[in-house]
């Protein structure tokens, strides 16, 4: 199963807090709009669409001014199974 680009993930997280606009690089404590039950809603979604990877609310740990969803993103890269080619 494809995992959703960080573009999608932004697009998803906008329609779940009704903010006007989701940069992928802004820290995501500053972004208006936006709080900790949005994340979790968010998350919750993701949970639905991506059963096969175990993300949950450490995806949001330690959030300091220097989270962004491009790092949520990566952390989520991290906890995907790997698929393996099979030639």
């Amino acid at each position: 199963m494809e995992l959703p680009t960080v573009e999608d993930m932004a697009s998803q997280l906008q329609a779940v807090s009704g903010a006007e606009n989701v940069d992928v690089d802004a820290a995501l404590l500053h972004i208006a709009d936006i709080d900790s039950l949005d994340l979790m809603e968010w998350l919750y979604g993701f949970q639905n669409q991506y059963p096969h990877i175990p993300a949950d609310e450490s995806l949001f740990e330690s959030m300091d001014d220097s989270t962004t969803l491009r790092t949520v993103h990566e952390r989520i890269l991290a906890l995907a199974p790997q698929q393996t080619s099979q030639t």
